[in-house]
């Protein structure tokens, strides 16, 4: 967005006297006391002056451009209903006819929605940002309360795998230039959406070529908590009577299937996190089995503050799954 800034009205003697700003939004000014301006000498105390310069610069800075979101609503014919999907597409994506880019799907946790992560993360416009340094398209689909991103067996209108991997994505590569094949799609997600993009990429290895998981609850069939039980039992049955259910949906004892699906795997966790045991168990199985993966621990606990520091992690390590794919095609 492109500011013009002006200064208008000096040559009054008396009188409030304006320091005025436009841009493409709404005009904004700023008034300037007559102390500064009356007086027999008409003297303008240039300190002064200069902090008011920088007071408006300061007000600017909460009128620049900031990241042009797509919301879209989509119709899942799976669940009957619309969902929403937010999406950040580079500067240069919108400046020029380039592409195809490739696309990081990006889930939120557990009681979340679709504007988590465009909202939710300390660092101001973190996609948007993140979106121009890789030149990639980001979309933040709803996964819904607690659906765990299963294609739920005994609840229609939870069927987020299919949103995710078919109805969403075609909805994306039909309105975008997308590169629209496995080499130009990723997929990660913090807590219930780091389990929900191992698990959908293991089910689904032709789509994406690379996985992450931040502070991922990866374990579904080892949660007792109480606030998190009932949304897994809404969309997998009684726990009791479905234990091989649970086993089957949960990531950690899918690691056969991770093997299987060549998909390139990033997994981090803060070391004070409540599900660090979870992510260390997955990466202990994933060696054993040496399954080919990055795993990190850090400083850090269950917050934004962990999850938005480690999403350049992964877009780095995205980057460079792409370019060793790349260099292995003749």
């Amino acid at each position: 967005m492109f500011i013009r800034t002006s200064l208008r009205n000096f040559t009054g003697r008396y009188g409030r006297h304006k320091l005025s700003c436009r841009k493409t939004a709404p005009h904004l000014s700023i008034l300037l006391p007559n102390a500064y301006f009356a007086g027999s000498s008409f003297l303008i105390k240039k300190m002064t002056l200069i902090r008011y310069t920088l007071a408006l610069l300061l007000t600017l800075a909460l009128f620049t451009a900031q990241a042009k979101v797509d919301t879209l609503v989509i119709q899942s014919p799976s669940m009957q209903k619309t969902l929403k999907a937010g999406v950040v597409t580079p500067d240069s994506y919108k400046k020029k006819k380039n592409g195809p880019y490739p696309v990081l799907y990006l889930l939120h946790g557990y009681s979340g929605n679709f504007s988590n992560w465009l909202k939710v993360p300390p660092q101001k416009d973190l996609l948007q940002t993140m979106a121009d340094k890789y030149q990639l398209i980001i979309v933040t689909p709803d996964g819904g309360f607690g659906s765990w991103y299963f294609d739920s067996p005994v609840d229609r209108a939870s069927q987020y795998e299919t949103f995710i991997t078919q109805e969403l994505r075609q909805e994306i590569e039909n309105r975008y230039r997308t590169l629209s094949e496995r080499s130009g799609r990723f997929i990660s997600g913090l807590s219930m959406g780091g389990h929900g993009a191992l698990y959908l990429s293991a089910r689904h290895p032709e789509l994406y070529l690379a996985a992450g998981s931040m502070s991922g609850s990866l374990n579904v069939s080892g949660i007792d908590r109480k606030n998190l039980l009932p949304s897994i039992e809404a969309v997998l049955g009684p726990k009791a009577e479905n234990e091989q259910v649970y086993k089957a949906n949960s990531i950690v004892h899918m690691v056969p299937q991770l093997k299987q699906s060549g998909v390139h795997l990033i997994i981090d966790c803060g070391v004070d996190d409540f599900l660090i045991e979870d992510n260390r168990e997955l990466h202990r199985r994933l060696v054993y089995e040496k399954v080919s993966h990055d795993y990190i621990e850090r400083p850090g606990a269950h917050s934004w503050a962990y999850w938005g520091n480690a999403l350049e992690y992964h877009l780095l390590f995205f980057q460079k799954a792409a370019l060793t794919e790349q260099q292995k095609t003749p």
